[in-house]
């Protein structure tokens, strides 16, 4: 089903450049008035020769043509000016706007898919490949639409002032170039596939190493990750080589025909001054106006590479485009009712769930009822299907197997964005963006509001009941203290309460906790449990863990194993039970004994 949505779903670049049609238009306009101020230049040249040789002009006329020279000349310093302005600005808007609909594109797609996709190969697509597609709308462009009018102007110019059988003469080695235009597009639009996709897994193996450089230095595993750096960096280096090695056999070959065209123009054309048939003038205008056909011949083969860039560009681009949300409103955007409130009361009725790039179902069968403001604590080793649970409840996953109930509708019903503004979660890999403290505690709010001195002091309540306050207060900058990319300089407790701070903040009617207590020491969990018995009296509160004091305050306890649910009921009831969770409730309080003796 979801291939055939991405084979139906197509993107195209049309819309962008239509937005911008009448720069465009009013660049093409300007840029032909330049060209055409350009071909005269060598015109009034060989009409100053040919009157000076002859004779036939005085000073009067030689200043008179002098000034036509400088006026076609600010012609064409003007124009380029306006030409830019219009083609090369409309390029940098169609990026602008291509970039920020990538970007909210990708803010929609599901977890499904970057899953499947790497940070580095995205991060290629919003920079080399959008900058391949600026070219292509504005370098590219002009060039093309210059190289094409300038050969005709040229050409229709070299014939009515000078000679048709001396134009075609010089200009049929040209026509050899448009032939080996066509292969080497061909040829360039493979090379330049590659080379971007060598440039995405550098891109992601530089993003990953310095993500994990803790990680590596903690295992003395420097040099094999540089040796795995040096290695996607070569297959890099191979790929450019390989464009670079094509561009060179082109561009010599393409000089090779213009010298030959030259070296046909220099021999007949001499023999034509020399016979008469043509003007000295004639003769160094004609040579000026081949020297004005090799940009167009060379302009071609840049265009193909821009375009053959764009090519392989475009499609890793529209790639993104073609996906498909998995999770969606199952109303239409205009339908949605954000008024709606989530009161909390959640049952799972014989729910089974698979991950969609799985085969075995992660929870089987499983059914429960969390009661509005109860707090349900769920134990289980790893990899019996918690996070998976807090997954479901989010709307991350949907499962079609059982029913998922919130206050006794299809969670389905619900609005995302009524979901995830009344549902907080903190989850186990604690996310703390490159930003201040507070920003970072406040990040679930409008960011409006951020600044009002009234959400300041909330921020400040629920640090302290997050017990984050007084480590807050150390630092020298307090709550502006900046924790750099994904909270580098905080422990890992401290970036716990921080995203426990967070999700109490936005005061939503249902709290997930998954495993968000694992790294803070047994007296501070204590004193954050109380306040969050405190706070969210009233609430649903769903605590994921594995030590048992942080469950055993909850109203149910949910026993997982292998994602089904074999033990349900209180701390007290489930002690008595004498199973897995008595079982780990000893072994855990011996711990405790022995650690304090």
């Amino acid at each position: 089903m979801h291939s055939t949505n991405m084979k139906q779903k197509k993107f195209s670049l049309f819309p962008y450049l239509w937005k911008y049609k009448w720069y465009y238009l009013a660049g093409i306009v300007i840029l032909l008035a330049v060209d055409a101020a350009n071909l005269y230049i060598p015109q009034f040249i060989g009409e100053v020769i040919d009157g000076l040789t002859e004779g036939i002009l005085d000073r009067e006329g030689v200043l008179f043509l002098l000034v036509k020279i400088f006026t076609a000349g600010a012609v064409m310093m003007l124009g380029r000016f306006g030409w830019r302005f219009c083609i090369f600005g409309s390029a940098r808007g169609i990026e602008y706007r291509l970039r920020n609909d990538m970007f909210g594109h990708l803010e929609m797609l599901s977890a499904r898919y970057f899953n499947a996709h790497k940070t580095g190969d995205l991060m290629a697509r919003f920079t080399n490949d959008l900058g391949a597609i600026r070219m292509a709308v504005g370098p590219a462009v002009v060039t093309a639409f210059d190289a094409i009018v300038m050969t005709v102007m040229v050409l229709m110019k070299m014939i009515w002032d000078v000679d048709f059988k001396l134009t075609v003469m010089a200009f049929v080695p040209l026509t050899l170039v448009a032939v080996g235009c066509y292969f080497y597009g061909i040829e360039a639009k493979k090379r330049q596939t590659r080379r971007q996709e060598a440039f995405s897994g550098l891109s992601d193996k530089v993003q990953e190493s310095i993500a994990g450089i803790r990680v590596v230095k903690a295992f003395v595993q420097e040099e094999e990750d540089f040796r795995a750096f040096e290695k996607a960096s070569e297959n890099s280096m191979e790929k450019n080589l390989s464009m670079v090695k094509l561009r060179a056999m082109f561009g010599p070959a393409l000089d090779t025909v213009t010298g030959i065209s030259l070296l046909l123009t220099l021999v007949f054309g001499g023999k034509m001054v020399l016979a008469g048939q043509i003007s000295i003038g004639q003769f160094v205008a004609f040579n000026s106006y081949i020297g004005m056909l090799v940009w167009p011949m060379i302009a071609c083969g840049d265009c193909i590479n821009n375009f053959s860039q764009a090519a392989a560009a475009f499609q890793r681009i529209a790639s993104i485009f073609r996906e498909e949300p998995d999770i969606v409103d199952k109303v239409p955007e205009d339908c949605v009712n954000r008024d709606v409130h989530i009161r909390g009361d959640i049952v799972l009725n014989h729910l089974t769930f698979t991950y969609p790039d799985g085969e075995d179902p992660v929870l089987r069968d499983v059914s429960l009822h969390v009661k509005e403001g109860e707090m349900l604590g769920i134990l289980g080793r790893t990899g019996s299907g918690k996070s998976s649970l807090a997954d479901l409840l989010l709307r991350v996953y949907d499962c079609e197997d059982g029913a998922l109930l919130v206050d006794g509708r299809p969670i389905t019903e619900f609005p995302l964005a009524v979901l995830h503004r009344d549902m907080a979660y903190v989850p186990q890999d604690n996310f703390l963006f490159s930003d201040t403290l507070e920003e970072n505690i406040a990040f679930g709010l409008e960011e409006r509001l951020r600044d009002h001195p009234q959400i300041r002091s909330s921020i400040k309540r629920a640090a302290k009941a997050a017990c984050i306050h007084d480590n807050i207060m150390g630092f020298p900058e307090e709550y502006r203290t900046l924790v750099g990319e994904r909270g580098v300089t905080l422990s890992g407790g401290q970036k716990q309460r921080s995203s426990i701070a967070r999700a109490l903040l936005m005061d939503a009617s249902v709290l997930i906790l998954d495993d968000s207590l694992s790294a803070v020491d047994t007296d501070t969990e204590e004193q954050i449990l109380e306040n969050l018995m405190e706070l969210r009296r009233g609430k649903t509160t769903i605590i994921i863990a594995h030590r048992i004091s942080t469950l055993q305050k909850a109203d149910h306890i949910a026993v997982l194993t292998e994602g089904e649910l074999t033990e349900y009921g209180t701390h007290e009831e489930l002690v008595e039970l004498k199973g897995f969770y008595a079982h780990i409730y000893e072994k855990q309080q011996l711990e405790q004994e022995l650690t304090a003796m």
